[in-house]
């Protein structure tokens, strides 16, 4: 990146972190499960909400416990099914129209990061309904007060139910634009771990990993406060403590309970510090290949996380000390290796896979070039890269490039290592 740019980029973030302690920050109000929502909404007098989640999750019953508990506090329940993993325009502008052909007075997001970024975005053109989802896209674009929203994740993992933050793909384009405001934090979230007790084990993990990124990007950002650092290095003291369990025994209430406590408290560090590269390669794969999130981004961590560098040796013994894989005593290069080997370790013992296979070569440069322009200038990163740098990462998650570096000790080369072999055999 040349230095002109570094220059403008360093410049809007230092500009953003200035007024951070000013800006409109709030925190939804917690719920420990479902079943306080009648009383919620009867105080409110609210007597219609739309409720969107996915196909599966309504398939499977587990939005059944409240929709039952709506039904008997006599609230008419609108159920909107067809979220799909990285929800589209469409998605959002069939809920609209549901929502206002009912007379709906509030919002429910019960699902994962999809179901509950829709909400968001419906919500969000329910008050601005002259003004499309693309012209939204970047922060401080959505301005107006949304009708009432209640998160209710079924994934410890997305914190959506804590961010100013929905992620939104283009229908048409597949472009992904996120759109970040104040009006979009949740008012209410419910922390409940019954509903997300028959999560499948491979669900759990990448949702976790989820968690422990968003923790992780927001701890080594260049933007963070007391309580931002405080909020990530509990989150990854409870992920390294109860994500294995999670996955072992979906029924342990306590882990399963943990993990939500977790993503939340993630959730709220990157909402206001913000995530990085792994966050911006993770969004252009979802957007072009349908790549689910947590899982992309959990193959991604440590990809990126190496690429930083000495940069970030002392935030990640911080981190490691916290995750219960190093000790205070350790030198800061000895402890930041300590942690990248624990995500490593992590990976391996939940299965998360080494590659990304839908990656087609040809797709890198705009791949690459979508990844930047999310990124710069809005993610205080700790070290700045450009679209070509960043082109790396996705060889480095190939599976042609994984095979050739395999026999490497980190395989952060794989991705020159397969560019040689290529070049060699032409």
């Amino acid at each position: 990146m040349n230095t002109l740019k570094k220059l403008y980029c360093r410049t809007f973030q230092m500009g953003l972190r200035a007024v951070l302690p000013v800006l409109p920050y709030r925190s939804p109000e917690l719920l420990r499960s479902v079943e306080e929502l009648p009383a919620l909404f009867q105080k409110h007098q609210i007597s219609r909400v739309l409720l969107i989640t996915d196909a599966s999750i309504h398939g499977f019953g587990i939005t059944a416990p409240l929709e039952n508990a709506l039904k008997q506090a006599d609230i008419r329940c609108m159920v909107y099914d067809r979220t799909v993993a990285n929800p589209t325009s469409a998605n959002v502008e069939e809920a609209r129209m549901l929502y206002l052909g009912t007379g709906c007075q509030a919002i429910i997001g019960f699902g994962g990061g999809s179901s509950i970024d829709c909400a968001k975005a419906v919500g969000a053109r329910i008050a601005k309904p002259r003004q499309s989802l693309a012209h939204m896209e970047g922060i401080l674009k959505v301005h107006h007060k949304l009708p009432p929203l209640v998160a209710i994740p079924t994934t410890a993992g997305t914190g959506s139910e804590a961010t100013l933050a929905a992620v939104i793909t283009d229908s048409e384009t597949r472009h992904k634009y996120p759109i970040n405001d104040f009006p979009l934090i949740p008012h209410y979230a419910v922390l409940d771990p019954e509903v997300t007790r028959t999560l499948p084990r491979h669900v759990t993990a990448t949702t976790g990993m989820d968690a422990l990124t968003h923790a992780v990007e927001a701890y080594i950002g260049r933007s963070t406060t007391k309580e931002t650092r405080e909020n990530a290095l509990e989150a990854v003291r409870l992920i390294f403590a109860n994500l294995d369990r999670a996955c072992a025994d979906g029924n342990d209430t306590a882990a399963r309970r943990n993990m939500l406590r977790a993503a939340y408290l993630a959730g709220s560090a990157f909402s206001k510090s913000y995530v990085g590269y792994v966050h911006a390669v993770a969004h252009s794969l979802g957007g072009r290949y349908n790549v689910p999130h947590g899982l992309a981004n959990a193959v991604l961590l440590p990809y990126v996380l190496e690429a930083y560098g000495p940069k970030i040796n002392g935030k990640l013994h911080r981190l490691a000390v916290a995750a219960g894989v190093a000790s205070a005593s350790d030198t800061p290069q000895a402890g930041a290796q300590a942690f990248l080997r624990a995500v490593r370790d992590m990976q391996r013992r939940l299965d998360i896979p080494k590659t990304i296979p839908e990656i087609r070569e040809e797709d890198i440069p705009a791949l690459a070039r979508t990844a930047e322009h999310e990124a710069n200038p809005l993610y205080p990163v700790p070290v700045l890269m450009d679209a070509k740098k960043l082109e790396a990462f996705y060889y480095s998650v190939m599976e042609d490039a994984y095979e050739a570096g395999r026999n490497s000790e980190n395989r952060v080369g794989a991705a020159s290592v397969l560019r040689e072999r290529k070049n060699t055999a032409g």
